[in-house]
């Protein structure tokens, strides 16, 4: 590895360090709860000490990259800090080939470098986001409403034959569906009496469910062929499937790809099944139509 190499991992290094810093020290001015707002100083103090090491190599103050730390910032706002700074840390395993890399030629860099992950990941895990102690609520009704909505979409289908019933008596149950699953949810966080509202963790359910309810429902009120309708919620409810398993594999650190394969077969077969149930019933039970 040349100098000239070096010299400009060094440099990315430095910009990584500082643009890290940006992001914590932003995010624990924004946050309520002293114990986050704490945990984060900590980090961002640590991630500035980083900065001044690489400074010290490099002979060179550089600015922190605004638009990732931006976009990192956004992140986290929109899908809670936990989900950001994980999948922040996901992106520097590229940085810890490099570290690997100069620690060759600058053996304090090694050291400095698992410090750095190993306290920023006790770090993270550490902090206490209301949306993560509630994840299992959501889970809950995007999973019940992922699975019982797209296999009656799919056995309406086929039974009715007409877009807008269709959406209409989807809507119906969806609706039905949802109060039944929150009210469940209430019940069943009550009676563990762990640190869960009750209540939250009911609306928590049951907007899940609405919002999955309405997305899924949506193309039977737009498109006028019920089967195309059925196609395109079909290929919603797997969107659902693969935006909700990427932030839970970020969020909790799970596997991708066993989730999202379980989840998707576990819709996608009661909506095939369903979809043969309304076929059985279109010939047992002749509408007419």
């Amino acid at each position: 590895m040349g100098l000239e190499a070096i010299r400009l991992e060094l440099r990315a290094a430095q910009r990584n360090e500082i643009t890290e810093h940006q992001v914590y020290s932003k995010l624990a001015r924004s946050v309520r709860d002293p114990h986050n707002r704490e945990i984060l100083e900590k980090v961002a103090r640590d991630e500035l000490k980083h900065y001044g090491f690489f400074k010290q190599q490099t002979g060179v103050d550089l600015a922190p990259d605004r638009r990732g730390a931006s976009a990192y910032l956004l992140i986290s706002k929109v899908f809670g800090i936990t989900f950001g700074l994980k999948l922040m840390e996901r992106g520097e395993q590229k940085a810890q080939a490099a570290y690997q890399r100069m620690a060759e030629h600058l053996p304090a860099i090694r050291e400095i470098a698992k410090d750095e992950h190993d306290h920023e990941k006790e770090l993270v895990g550490l902090l206490d986001e209301e949306r993560l102690r509630y994840v299992g609520s959501v889970v809950l009704g995007l999973n019940d409403a992922l699975v019982e909505l797209t296999g009656a979409l799919a056995g309406l289908s086929l039974a009715l034959r007409t877009a807008r019933l269709v959406a209409v008596a989807g809507l119906i149950t969806g609706i039905a569906a949802s109060f039944s699953m929150a009210a469940s949810e209430y019940l069943s966080t009550k009676s563990e009496g762990g640190p869960r509202n009750p209540v939250k963790a009911m609306v928590y359910t049951g907007v899940a469910y609405v919002l999955t309810v309405m997305f899924l429902i949506m193309p039977f009120l737009v498109l006028s062929n019920v089967y195309y309708s059925l196609a395109v919620t079909i290929f919603n409810a797997i969107v659902v499937i693969l935006v909700f398993t990427f932030y839970i594999s970020v969020a909790k650190e799970q596997p991708f790809k066993r989730r999202f394969l379980e989840m998707a077969g576990i819709s996608l077969g009661v909506a095939g099944l369903s979809f043969c149930i309304g076929l059985l019933v279109r010939t047992v039970l002749p509408t007419g139509a």
